[in-house]
């Protein structure tokens, strides 16, 4: 059996992040059988960044997976063991939410080598970085994984990036204080893309789970 985990790093259950990772796990599992997919909720588990406790990097003891022990150790250790991985967060102020940077240091760091500045995983994988904005194709801010993205493609290999532009950020503009958007400039676009979109996530889950099967 082979596995693909999912991290969804958003806050909202069932919106637009969520949204797009529950067609990406759809289209994955639609290949085979032998293909299992699991989403894990950054926001509901408890847990650190880096704590900087080195325990990573103890002589005759280095590991490349964190070693501090909290809600994300299992997590962790699951990725270690998979054959693919899917990262997906909104994007806040031009970046991933901080729950999503918080596991990447998690994740990441111990791949780190301070001997040769080498970046090793446990093994190599396919990975999809998605991203959901209220910024448009022409006009965002996002830094996406940013320095991240580097870690991951030298450890993990070249991720599929998969973004969804110009997304709704309410059910109801009339509820908010959010004069500076037109509801219905932004419905038009969701009209025009937002099923585009979430065929596109399902198809990127198949893809990787043909990958995986060989």
């Amino acid at each position: 059996m082979k596995k693909i985990i999912i991290i969804d790093g958003g806050p909202r259950k069932i919106f637009n992040t969520a949204s797009m990772l529950k067609k990406f796990a759809e289209g994955a599992s639609s290949v085979s059988s032998e293909i299992e997919v699991k989403t894990v909720r950054l926001y509901d588990l408890d847990y650190k960044g880096c704590m900087s406790c080195m325990a990573c990097k103890i002589k005759g003891r280095a590991s490349n997976v964190c070693k501090f022990k909290d809600a994300l150790t299992p997590v962790l250790e699951e990725i270690a063991q998979a054959d693919g991985l899917v990262l997906g967060s909104p994007i806040y102020f031009g970046d991933v939410t901080g729950q999503m940077r918080t596991f990447l240091e998690r994740l990441a760091f111990p791949w780190l080598s301070y001997n040769d500045y080498s970046m090793t995983a446990p093994k190599r994988m396919p990975v999809v970085l998605l991203e959901t904005m209220n910024g448009t194709p022409e006009r965002n801010n996002s830094q996406g994984y940013g320095s991240m993205e580097y870690c991951i493609k030298t450890a993990l290999g070249e991720p599929e990036r998969l973004i969804a532009y110009n997304t709704y950020q309410v059910k109801n503009y009339d509820n908010f204080e959010l004069a500076g958007f037109s509801e219905e400039a932004k419905r038009k676009y969701r009209d025009g893309h937002w099923e585009l979109d979430l065929q596109k996530a399902y198809d990127t889950g198949k893809r990787m789970a043909e990958k995986i099967l060989g």
